[in-house]
């Protein structure tokens, strides 16, 4: 059983950045894949990156790569999510994951979610 808290969204002007934490409680956070969605309003809920039990693989969804970052710290049970040059259009809830090695884009990859973080970028 792992439980997740995510932290670090709020308000930023379009061009700015925020970093997302997760932190997840349970012993054996080092043997979970963890990822990160997001969900707009009145959109489905969408992958936007993932990082592999040792944090030596990351995946990113197309719109997001080359400015946000995922990682982790295995000692201190935690992921985070670096966003850089932030646009109106990744305002959205953003949610942690927990899932096995293989979790990376998919939603049904993953067994355990926090309960999500408000982004807004104005324009």
């Amino acid at each position: 059983q792992v439980q997740l808290v995510e932290s670090g969204g709020g308000l930023v002007q379009a061009g700015g950045s925020l970093r997302l934490s997760c932190a997840a409680s349970g012993r054996t956070f080092s043997s979970y894949g963890m990822g990160w969605f997001r969900q707009a309003p009145g959109k489905e809920r969408e992958f936007v990156a993932a990082i592999s039990w040792s944090g030596g693989s990351t995946y990113y969804a197309d719109s997001v790569k080359g400015r946000f970052t995922i990682s982790r710290d295995n000692a201190k049970n935690m992921v985070y999510l670096q966003m850089n040059s932030l646009k109106p259009e990744d305002t959205a809830v953003y949610y942690c994951a927990a899932g096995g090695y293989g979790a990376v884009g998919s939603m049904y990859d993953y067994d355990y979610w926090g309960q999500g973080t408000q982004v807004t970028v104005s324009s």
